[in-house]
C-alpha cells in the first residue's frame, strides 16, 4: 500500500517563511503516520497568487530562501517524498519563471515539473509572468506505483476545448497508475459540482485514479473551499477533505483504489454538498476572517441603517470576528424612519454587538448652508442625497481611522450593478461581503442565518420592510429599479451568462425571454443594460468584494470605462 497525506493548507500570499513552516509542520504529521509522500497544493511556497510580486526580484530571493529551507527539512525526513508547487526560474527565450512542481526526497530534487497550460480567463493572468511549460509527462515512481504529476489547468483540458494541447495524453502514454493534480482552485457557487464532473469525467475517460488537491483560505477577493477529493474511474468520488477548513489527511492507495489505512473504503461524499445558502454565508466568513488577519485588522465597523444588506454585514461580520470585535454605528438623518435606529438596536442585541449613535443632521445642514454660501444655489435634489451617504462614509472613515476597525461596504450585487449606490459614500470600505449577493440573495441568506441559529438574529422587522435608501422623504428603491426578483434575474443573464449555476440559469433565462416579447420589456432590458455599463467608473473605485459566483466584479470583469457600449439587441 502507498500511503500519501493530502496537506490542504491554509497559506499566505508572500509569506514564504511562514508558508514553509506550516509545510514542514505537515509533512512532520504525513511521516508520523507512515506515508511516502506528501502533497501540497499549486504555488504553495509562494501562496496563489502573487501577481507582480513576481516582478520583484526580492520576493524571487525569498522564495528561493524557502526552498533551501523545505530542502533541509526534508533532510530530516528521508523516508518521505515531498510534492509541492513554486514559482521557478527558467533559462532561455519567453518569460523568466515558470509556474512549476518540485518533489524533494532526503533534500535532493528528484523531480521537476512546468505547468503547460496557463490561465488568462476570469480572475486569471498566468501568462503575464509565467512561461508554458513544455510537452512532455513527468513520472515518479514510489515503491511499486508510477505517480503522474499534474498542475491544476493541465488537467482541466480534457475535452481540449480551451486548449490545443491536452496534458493528459502525453501522461497516459508513461502508463502511470494514479495522477495527483496541484490545485488553486478558487471557490464560486457550483464550482465543487464542476470540479468533480471534470476530473471524474477524465479519470474514466482515461483510465486513470486521480487526487486533486487544493488551497484553502481566503485571499483579498478570492476564497479557496478546499474540498481537496479522489476519484476512480469506476466509483466516480470517493473521497473528499472537509471545505472551508486545513486538512492534513492520509490515505492509501492500492490496487489502483483509495483507501483508509486500515483497507476500508472512505466515506464517500454527499454529492449534493451544502446548500446554496450555507455555501455563500461559509465562503463570506472564511473570507472576511482571513482577509482581517491578513491585513493585520481586529476589529470591524458597519454602518448600520436599519436596513437588510447592513444588517446581514453585522450577522456575518460577528461570525466572523466574533460580537467582542464589531461595532455598528446608526446615523439617522433628517428623513430616517424611526425604525433606522430602532430595528438598529434590535439587530445588535440580537447579535450582542455594540451600537453607537452619530446622528447627521447638523452636519448635514451646516454642509447645505455653506454650499449655498458659497456657491450662490441650493442644495437639493439628488446632490442632497448624496450628501448625506457622504456625511455617513466619512464618520465611517473616521471611527476607522481613530479606532484601527476594518470598515465593511454594505453594497449589494443588485446596486451595485445599476450604480445604486454614492461614491465616497456607502461606498466606503477595505472590503465589501455581500457584493457578490444578488438583492434576493440577501434577503434568502437572513432567513438562512435565522433558520440556522434557531431565532432572530436579523428581526423580522428588517427583513420584511420595503428597501429604501431613506435620503428623501418616501423614498422606495422601486421608485428607482423594477421590482428585485426582476431586475435580478436581468442581472443574472446580463453580467453572468452561462456563468450562471445551471441550477439557476433556467429560471433567469426564461424570465429575461418573457421580457423580450413585448417592446417594454425589451425597453427595460436596454435600459437596465445601460445602468450597469454606465456604473463602471464606481465599481472600479469600490472596495474589493469577496467573490461567490463565476463571474463577480473586480478582477473577474474587466470593462472599460470610457467605451460606447452595444445595445443588446444590436
Amino acid at each position: 500500500m502507498l500511503k500519501l497525506t493530502i496537506a490542504q493548507l491554509n497559506l499566505t500570499v508572500g509569506d514564504v517563511a511562514g508558508n514553509v513552516e506550516r509545510m514542514t509542520a505537515a509533512a512532520r504529521q504525513a511521516a508520523s503516520e507512515g506515508a511516502e509522500l506528501v502533497v501540497f497544493p499549486e504555488l504553495a511556497v509562494s501562496g496563489y497568487y502573487p501577481g507582480d510580486l513576481l516582478d520583484e526580484p526580492a520576493f524571487i530571493r525569498q522564495v528561493e530562501a524557502g526552498l533551501e529551507a523545505l530542502r533541509e527539512a526534508s533532510r530530516g525526513l528521508p523516508d518521505l517524498a515531498w510534492v509541492f508547487g513554486t514559482p521557478l526560474r527558467r533559462d532561455g527565450p519567453g518569460k523568466k519563471l515558470e509556474n512549476g512542481l518540485l518533489v524533494l526526497r532526503a533534500g535532493e530534487v528528484i523531480l521537476r515539473y512546468a505547468k503547460q497550460l496557463l490561465p488568462t480567463y476570469n480572475i486569471f493572468d498566468e501568462r503575464r509572468h509565467f512561461e508554458p511549460g513544455p510537452d512532455v509527462a513527468k513520472v515518479l515512481r514510489l515503491g511499486s506505483v508510477q505517480v503522474g504529476l499534474l498542475i491544476c489547468e493541465d488537467g482541466w483540458n480534457d475535452e481540449a476545448g480551451d486548449y490545443r494541447v491536452n496534458p493528459f495524453d502525453r501522461l497516459r502514454d508513461a502508463a502511470p497508475e494514479l495522477v495527483i493534480s496541484l490545485n488553486a482552485s478558487p471557490s464560486n457557487i457550483g464550482k465543487r459540482e464542476q470540479r468533480h464532473q471534470v476530473f471524474g469525467s477524465a479519470s474514466r475517460r482515461n483510465g486513470l485514479p486521480i487526487l486533486y488537491v487544493n488551497h484553502v483560505g481566503g485571499h483579498d477577493q478570492l476564497v479557496y473551499d478546499g474540498a481537496s477529493f479522489a476519484v476512480e474511474p469506476e466509483d466516480g468520488v470517493v473521497f473528499e477533505a472537509d471545505r472551508f477548513v486545513e486538512s492534513v489527511r492520509t490515505l492509501g492507495f492500492e490496487n489502483g483504489r483509495f483507501v483508509e489505512l486500515d483497507g476500508s473504503r472512505p466515506s464517500r461524499p454527499d454529492p449534493g454538498g451544502i446548500s446554496p445558502m450555507a455555501f455563500y454565508r461559509a465562503q463570506i466568513v472564511l473570507g472576511l476572517r482571513d482577509y482581517a488577519r491578513r491585513c493585520g485588522f481586529t476589529q470591524a465597523v458597519v454602518g448600520s441603517s436599519g436596513g437588510i444588506d447592513s444588517a446581514l454585514t453585522l450577522a456575518l461580520a460577528t461570525e466572523a470576528l466574533g460580537a467582542a470585535n464589531v461595532v455598528g454605528i446608526t446615523m439617522p438623518s433628517s428623513f430616517s424612519s424611526s425604525g433606522s435606529v430602532t430595528d438598529s438596536e434590535q439587530l445588535c442585541r440580537n447579535l450582542g454587538i455594540e451600537l453607537l449613535n452619530h446622528p447627521i443632521k447638523g452636519a448635514v445642514e451646516a454642509m447645505k448652508a455653506q454650499f449655498a454660501d458659497s456657491f450662490g444655489a441650493p442644495m437639493q435634489g439628488l446632490t442632497l442625497e448624496n450628501l448625506q451617504a457622504r456625511v455617513r462614509g466619512t464618520v465611517l472613515m473616521a471611527y476607522s481611522n481613530a479606532n484601527g476597525h476594518l470598515l465593511l461596504t454594505t453594497g449589494n450585487k443588485s446596486e451595485v450593478s445599476v450604480g445604486y449606490c454614492t461614491l465616497y459614500g456607502d461606498t466606503n470600505g477595505g472590503l465589501g461581503l455581500i457584493g457578490d449577493l444578488y438583492k434576493t440573495e440577501v434577503f434568502e441568506l437572513c432567513r438562512h442565518l435565522n433558520e440556522a441559529a434557531g431565532r432572530e438574529l436579523v428581526p423580522a422587522a428588517i427583513i420584511e420592510k420595503e428597501p429604501s435608501a431613506e435620503l428623501a422623504p418616501g423614498q422606495r428603491d422601486s421608485d428607482s429599479l423594477p421590482p428585485y426578483p426582476v431586475l435580478d434575474d436581468m442581472l443574472k443573464v446580463l453580467i453572468e451568462g452561462d456563468r450562471m449555476a445551471s441550477w439557476e440559469r433556467e429560471a433567469a433565462e426564461a424570465r429575461m425571454a418573457g421580457l423580450r416579447g413585448t417592446p417594454e420589456g425589451r425597453a427595460l432590458i436596454e435600459k437596465v443594460a445601460r445602468m450597469i455599463q454606465r456604473s463602471e467608473y464606481k465599481r472600479r473605485q469600490a472596495p474589493p468584494l469577496i467573490r461567490l459566483r463565476g463571474r463577480a466584479f473586480g478582477q473577474g470583469r474587466q470593462m472599460p470605462i470610457a467605451a460606447r457600449y452595444p445595445g443588446v439587441f444590436e
